[in-house]
């Protein structure tokens, strides 16, 4: 097994043989992109919303050497008139940034390392297409598009904003980020080498200066999940039926983990939270032990515009109003208490009304965190 390609189902027969939610109808909305002008997908959501099985079983789905059709036996998927037409057709490149973060750690050669391992894995598995010294990973990636009879390949690449998160804007590295990045995707190559492009982050893509590198994205974010809002966490109905398997209170689970209000969705639960509380038996802070306070703490210190006060009127469970627009989805370049407050809404420390622009703490377990900052902060 490769580590880019032909990785195999581990990943999602992990998540199969555990307590499966069904979120299959990711695959159906990504399919209605696939080789049009949507083709370019990026997802954000907060960590521990399931955006690395999501990523997983798109690559356990498409990918023409590892696709297993039983994984998916009893999904809503599998009922699709799209299963078929698309189902382990597609060679699947698969990078997870925080492998390259973890392993080339504070390097300046990481983007240079990215595109050497990819490209050594590439020559592995397509020998007869000639490699030229000193090819870059997108013009590589579109020879082996061309070749007669290849598919085109489904990229998808997890925590894509992990080495911008480690990297400041500016730096060498993360301007050698966004041009790779924007060399796969934004040139006209990019149409012609992929079918389809699905990235997953913790914040959306960064606005900059100008205009962005990857405006051909299309964005489900926190703040904008559109379609995609139920396809990561949990649903009440969702929720009510583990808590049935399991003999557990709903009311519980409901006061310490739900709250959050994604698109249409008028409650949606933290998933990870859930299934420790349904594991362990009981409900509890599952985010206290991560020591996360601390990034709510940072931002309450800026105090901009009073924002103290707001902290100790969302703790007092009232809502602020908050303006989304402006934030440059940087966590390094926060200027405003609109900023820290959208933040905070796409790590989900705070739930977003759309309708009326305004924010709260969603639930029992995030108050918990805000309470620990505030006693770090004040």
């Amino acid at each position: 097994m490769g580590k880019f390609l032909r990785k195999g189902n581990d990943g999602f027969r992990a998540a199969r043989n555990g307590e499966y939610v069904d979120k299959s109808h990711l695959i159906e909305l990504v399919n209605a992109t696939l080789n049009s002008e949507r083709q370019f997908t990026c997802v954000s959501r907060a960590r521990r919303f399931g955006k690395s099985i999501g990523a997983r079983m798109l690559y356990s789905y498409y990918d023409q050497w590892s696709a297993d059709k039983e994984l998916f036996s009893g999904l809503q998927i599998a009922s699709s008139s799209t299963f078929s037409t698309h189902f382990r057709r597609y060679p699947v490149l698969f990078l997870d940034m925080t492998d390259f973060v973890s392993q080339y750690y504070q390097s300046n050669d990481i983007v240079a390392n990215i595109q050497s391992d990819v490209i050594q894995e590439l020559k592995e598995v397509f020998p007869d297409v000639p490699y030229f010294e000193g090819c870059g990973l997108a013009d590589f990636l579109y020879a082996i598009a061309s070749q007669p009879r290849q598919e085109k390949f489904i990229m998808i690449v997890d925590e894509w904003d992990a080495i911008l998160r480690e990297y400041p804007e500016g730096s060498a590295v993360s301007e050698q980020y966004v041009n790779l990045l924007r060399g796969l995707f934004k040139s006209d190559k990019g149409m012609s080498t992929f079918a389809g492009v699905y990235m997953t982050g913790i914040l959306p893509i960064k606005k900059y200066k100008t205009q962005s590198a990857l405006n051909n994205f299309h964005e489900y974010s926190m703040v904008q999940p559109g379609p995609m809002a139920e396809c990561f966490g949990f649903t009440s109905d969702e929720v009510r039926s583990l808590c049935e398997q399991h003999g557990m209170d709903y009311k519980a689970l409901e006061e310490w983990y739900d709250g959050y209000q994604i698109g249409n969705s008028t409650g949606m639960f933290n998933p990870k939270s859930v299934m420790t509380a349904l594991y362990n038996k009981y409900c509890d802070s599952y985010w206290a032990n991560t020591g996360t306070y601390e990034t709510v703490a940072t931002y309450i210190c800026m105090n901009f515009d009073g924002l103290k006060d707001d902290i100790i009127r969302l703790l007092a469970g009232e809502s602020c109003s908050v303006e989304t627009s402006s934030f440059q989805n940087d966590l390094k370049v926060v200027r405003s208490k609109d900023d820290v407050l959208t933040v905070l809404i796409h790590l989900g420390y705070l739930s977003y009304d759309r309708d009326n622009a305004t924010c709260r703490i969603p639930n029992r377990e995030i108050a918990i965190e805000f309470k620990n900052a505030k006693r770090y902060a004040f």
